[in-house]
């Protein structure tokens, strides 16, 4: 019996563990995923300081002619005390003088050889930015389990922070199987075809943060895959295309078998791409996809992506649909929950046109994709849809219904 979407995923979530642990130094550490919590060690802005270019003042002093005593500059560390009917010009980033309450722009400043006049009225506090307004010392900045992008170095950064604890990045190895696959470096001959699902998966694995090894094309013949996968078992997550179906030359789960293959499932109630299979050989985990192009991409982005996102130790590791509206109205043949390809433009979604399990094209040209119920036979114009991106990473820490109904 195949396997729901669901369960298919919840299984995932049940049997795929975090990787273990290292330390990187910050310049390296993009794209891992934090296995400690931060805490700010300093305040940011360490101290008041000038948000501007212009005139440190008592904001008392404002209708008054102010005698300007001399500049201070970003890094000067001066202790002085401001006296009323004083002024001293102030650049950006310059230390807040004690006395001092108000900055005042050098466009608002009519200035008479040493003299300043204020030309509008000041608020107390204007142009200040106060010390821990941004940061206090002691705050949590970031949580384990978070992803880091550049603007998380951002903050790591600012605290004078050199290394961190992170998640090892996912170990994944890629092979097909197929005696008419060739590579792309390879002549074909015109009862054969490129092999596409490799180095499409090896591209997609490594846009997710993955280390990824390609293990090769296999034959169809239980020990040239059964080669292959000695050699995959060193990393964490093994994924295979083809030979996963009932026909007489599909022997990649019988392969695998010979190891100890633990099936989780084994077919998934999918349109396209039911034959995909997910289990464990000894701490390796192991996906098998099927071998047509089109289904083993859009299943890779709804398992797969879920396996590594779940290895990596993201806390974001549910697959987040974003929701929008159909372009034009959409005719679909029920029975099978379907996954339909198609393009968002930040507004709507457009299903592809016409594609079957073997296309590549759909793939190119479509940068989302959505689930259908199997009772749904049409998709109406401006009807709501939950789509799924295959270009960008848009995800929960909640886990989110990603299937939709027919509804208007």
């Amino acid at each position: 019996m195949a396997t729901s979407i669901e369960d298919a995923l919840e299984l995932i979530y049940k049997h795929t563990k975090p990787k273990s642990l290292k330390i990187v130094p910050l310049e390296k550490s993009l794209g891992y995923v934090l296995a400690e919590e931060i805490k700010a060690i300093h305040n940011l802005p360490p101290f008041d300081n000038s948000a501007m270019d212009g005139y440190a003042i008592k904001a008392e002093d404002a209708n008054k002619i102010l005698k300007v005593k001399h500049t201070i500059f970003a890094g000067d560390d001066s202790d002085e005390e401001l006296e009323s009917g004083f002024a001293i010009k102030i650049m950006t980033g310059a230390k807040i003088p004690h006395g001092c309450d108000s900055v005042v722009p050098i466009e608002l400043v009519k200035n008479i050889d040493e003299t300043i006049t204020i030309m509008d009225r000041v608020k107390k506090g204007s142009n200040i930015r106060l010390c821990a307004e941004d940061i206090k010392s002691g705050t949590t900045l970031l949580y384990a389990g978070t992803k880091l992008y550049a603007h998380h170095i951002t903050l790591l950064a600012s605290q004078g922070i050199s290394h961190i604890k992170v998640y090892k990045k996912p170990r994944v190895a890629i092979f097909a199987s197929g005696n008419e696959l060739k590579m792309h470096f390879e002549s074909v001959d015109a009862h054969q075809l490129y092999n596409t699902n490799s180095p499409t998966f090896f591209a997609r694995a490594k846009e997710l943060g993955c280390d990824v090894d390609f293990i090769g094309t296999a034959k169809d013949s239980l020990e040239n895959i059964y080669e292959h996968i000695q050699s995959a078992l060193d990393s964490d997550l093994i994924i295979t295309s083809g030979g996963v179906s009932v026909g007489d030359a599909d022997f990649t789960k019988e392969a695998f078998g010979a190891f100890g293959y633990e099936i989780y499932f084994e077919k998934v109630d999918i349109k396209p791409g039911k034959p995909t299979a997910f289990g464990k050989v000894k701490d390796t985990l192991v996906l098998n996809l099927p071998g047509n192009p089109l289904a083993a991409a859009l299943n890779f982005e709804l398992f797969a992506q879920s396996i590594i996102l779940a290895l990596s130790g993201d806390m974001e590791k549910y697959i987040a649909p974003i929701e929008t509206t159909i372009a034009d109205d959409y005719a679909i043949k029920s029975g099978k929950r379907a996954l339909i390809p198609g393009h968002f433009d930040g507004s709507k979604f457009k299903p592809y046109g016409k594609f079957s399990p073997g296309m590549i094209t759909p793939l190119a040209l479509s940068n989302a994709f959505i689930i259908i119920d199997n009772k749904c036979e049409i998709l109406k114009k401006d009807s709501s849809v939950k789509i799924i991106s295959t270009r960008f990473s848009f995800n929960s820490k909640e886990q989110k219904e990603l299937s939709n109904s027919c509804g208007v």
